[in-house]
């Protein structure tokens, strides 16, 4: 390396020059190691790398990946608000930075310290001799010295330097499994067990990392204070494992490891039957103990042996933590452990009790990253190819100014807010409920969202207003349907065109109706009279044309366990996805019939449900993740039949997919997860390729295509200053999202949403403070 010290000495020390070194040609990748989604994905396609000194900073560096555009395209994306122009990493020890030369010539690699513990970032720079290539080696790793040192790196050896090269770490042995049979509970001396739900531990290490600037040295541990609740060592333990716990840097944006620790779940019989928490202690004594829950929004790495869950403190600080397992063994009885306490928990009984093909099940919606079966095996091509093509137009286009005379909405209504939103199929509206009005929104084609009129008095003669609990189009958007909660038995037709209530369906006194959804998933399109219900635990038919009950007897079936149906959704065939508070999945392939197949529950109430108009897939909404599920029997002597027509074999259920926000992303959010329920965008004719829901103040879209190929954390975000309501494609566009805020309503193109980091998660967007394209909907 000391043949570059003449060179160095010219570009490092010469203070009007910002930049120490560029390397002008070359493509960025991110990279997943040991991952069969794909070796690896292109950001950008041409690019350059340049070592840049910290502004103001001495003794720090970035490592700058520039887009290079080709001419005219920088103009194209000038009105963006957020063009992906560049990434930049602080050059410092964490980075596990690296050479290696392959095929397409030299590369550098380092570790995406924003992203999984799996996942880096490799710069191939195509064309760069080999002395260019080691001088770019040398000044990365004289900045990882000055850093680290706080001087100059002006006297240093290549002995120095060598502290600074990348050496993988050993290969660990498989430590000694000590699993323990669950055992019965044991009294402290004082007569009770007792697990403290808050780590005061967690507190004080979430603010001592937000404390740190980028300017600080690296993150030390975060030793627990003398107040730290301790447990009692006589209480049940399901398992104990040896492993590395870490925890989430916010400021500098990747896991510090904190302690060699001991990993339990224990039990906690003072707190109920079915009460876990994960404990880690260190020879120092306990860090943390945080109860077992779906909230915790956990999420397993077997590539990399580890779990990262959330956990909120009693003060409401949000921090991401990781276990890091020493061998493959200790982290599959953790994760089996986990799974039967978290299940246990969720249900109120004991796993023994489920069924084995139930448990089967359960587990294996552990697995990740695996790719799906798809009889398209070449959709996900093509997908990327139009993509790649599909260059939008309207990202480019410079926001219109809104019109002057733009009707506004009448006064909003003390304590109001937005509660529901349905999209049009016909007519491009939008219809958004708040309080006991229904406002109406046009979509126009600049991506613009319209106040157009607001429906009032929601009542008829003998109902008093009332604010609708569901809402529904009918009848080729000329109608509504409402549900009244204060008539369960009932349901109430609008005439969207009079804006009024003009009949009420008296459905059946002595069946309440909870759910609607209509005949087939593109009915409301149609002239179609018929709708589905459902309530507690039946499923019938409801003709409007019907004198007296609406309900057709022929076509109800009630059952006999206490179900707790939380919703329905139709294919475009008219066949029946139920969805239940329990958690479970029942695929129907008309009413009046048993299910054709039946889901287990995992144990989390599911929220909503949304099929593909084929009926190939499902997607569940808990409050904490989506429940992806192919409906394709790949095995027994139904194989390539749907689960709507036939069961599938018993010992070859579908998998369940969880569509789930990182732990580290969650970290930079100021609540905890709860999702609106998620839905497929849709069309006549069209493949659905995307995923939207909604989270507190975030839009949430996932690709679909990615998400077949086994990429299920592949989300991209926006933020906004108010909070989201619910959201929805509109009608036969992939790229436009309609969104309900409390207070707004807009429309955002989906390629504006961004992958997450903690400037896209952590900045409310620019979208909220332009008329041009949000609605003030205080209608």
């Amino acid at each position: 390396m000391n043949i570059f010290r003449s060179l160095l000495g010219k570009v490092w020390h010469d203070p009007n020059a910002a930049e120490v070194v560029k390397i002008s040609e070359g493509q960025l990748y991110l990279v997943r190691s040991g991952t069969i989604r794909g070796a690896r994905e292109c950001i950008y396609n041409d690019a350059m790398a340049t070592i840049r000194r910290v502004p103001s900073l001495e003794h720090n560096f970035q490592l700058v990946i520039t887009r290079v555009f080709e001419e005219g395209d920088q103009e194209l994306l000038e009105d963006e608000d957020e063009t992906d122009e560049e990434r930049v990493f602080l050059i410092s020890e964490e980075l596990e930075f690296r050479s290696s030369t392959g095929e397409d010539g030299p590369s550098f690699i380092w570790r995406d310290l924003e992203g999984d513990i799996d996942e880096s970032y490799e710069f191939v720079a195509s064309g760069t001799n080999e002395p260019t290539r080691a001088f770019f080696e040398t000044c990365m790793y004289r900045a990882m010295y000055e850093r680290k040192y706080k001087k100059s790196a002006d006297d240093t050896t290549d002995a120095d330097l060598a502290e600074f090269i990348y050496k993988p770490p050993a290969t660990k042995t498989k430590a000694k499994s000590t699993t323990q049979k669950k055992a019965t509970a044991v009294s402290t001396a004082s007569g009770e067990a007792t697990v403290s739900t808050t780590d005061i531990s967690v507190t004080q290490a979430v603010q001592d990392t937000s404390a740190m600037s980028p300017a600080s040295s690296p993150p030390t541990v975060v030793q627990p204070p003398a107040s730290t609740p301790k447990l009692d060592t006589g209480l049940p333990t399901l398992i104990s494992e040896r492993a590395e716990l870490h925890l989430w840097d916010r400021e500098h944006g990747y896991f510090v490891k904190q302690a060699d620790v001991t990993a339990q779940i224990v039990q906690n019989p003072a707190a109920g039957p079915f009460a876990y928490w994960v404990v880690a202690a260190s020879e120092q004594g306990q860090l943390l103990a945080h109860q077992i829950s779906s909230d915790m929004n956990h999420r397993w790495s077997s590539k990399v042996q580890s779990i990262t869950w959330n956990h909120i403190s009693d003060d409401g600080l949000q921090s991401s933590w990781c276990l890091r397992f020493e061998s493959e063994e200790a982290f599959e009885n953790f994760q089996k452990a986990f799974t039967v306490a978290l299940w246990e928990f969720l249900n109120q009984y004991s796993w023994e009790k489920a069924k084995s093909d139930e448990q089967a099940y359960v587990m294996s919606s552990n697995l990740e990253d695996v790719e799906m079966r798809d009889v398209e095996d070449e959709e996900g091509e093509e997908h990327d190819v139009e993509a790649e093509l599909d260059q939008s137009e309207d990202e480019s286009e410079p926001e219109p100014e809104p019109e002057g005379d733009e009707e506004a909405p009448p006064p909003l209504a003390r304590g109001e807010r937005n509660s529901q939103l349905t999209v049009g199929y016909k007519g491009d509206r939008s219809y958004v409920v708040r309080g006991n009005k229904i406002g109406v929104f046009s979509h126009a084609n600049d991506n613009q969202v319209k106040y157009h009129a607001t429906i009032s008095n929601l009542s008829t003669g003998k109902v008093k207003e009332f604010q609708p609990k569901h809402v529904m189009l009918h009848d080729q958007d000329t109608k509504m349907i409402l549900m009244n909660p204060q008539e369960p038995n009932s349901l109430f037709s609008l005439d969207i065109e009079r804006g009024k209530i003009v009949e009420e369906w008296k459905v059946h006194e002595d069946v309440r109706v909870n759910h609607i959804a209509p005949d087939s998933k593109f009915a409301q399109m149609t002239p179609e009279q018929t709708i589905v219900g459902a309530s507690h635990n039946a499923l019938f038919r409801i003709d409007p044309r019907m004198s007296g009950n609406k309900m057709v007897d022929s076509q109800f079936k009630q059952y006999v366990s206490k179900n707790q149906f939380s919703g329905v959704a139709t294919t475009d065939s008219g066949k029946l996805a139920v969805a239940s508070e329990k958690g479970d999945i029942r695929l129907f392939d008309s009413i009046g019939k048993n299910a054709k197949t039946a889901l287990p529950p995992l144990g989390d109430p599911i929220t909503g449900i949304d099929v593909t108009a084929s009926g190939r897939w499902i997607v569940a909404t808990t409050k904490t993740y989506l429940l992806l599920i192919d409906t394709l029997i790949g095995e027994g002597r139904y194989t390539g039949s749907l689960g709507f027509d036939r069961s599938f074999p018993a010992n070859a259920k579908p998998i369940p997919r969880r569509l789930q926000l990182r732990a580290e992303h969650v970290a930079y959010m100021d609540h905890s997860i709860s999702f609106t329920p998620a839905r497929f965008n849709m069309g006549e004719g069209q493949e659905e390729n995307a995923i939207v829901t909604s989270t507190g103040q975030y839009v949430i879209a996932w690709d679909f295509a990615k998400v077949k190929r086994g990429q299920l954390d592949k989300y991209e975000i926006k933020k906004y200053e108010d909070y989201v309501v619910q959201d929805n494609f509109k009608f036969g566009d992939d790229k436009e999202i309609i969104v309900a805020l409390q207070n707004n309503v807009l429309a955002v193109n989906k390629k504006s949403l961004k992958r997450p980091t903690r400037a896209s998660i952590g900045t409310p967007s620019r979208e909220l403070r332009s008329r041009s394209s949000i609605v003030h909907a205080p209608y």
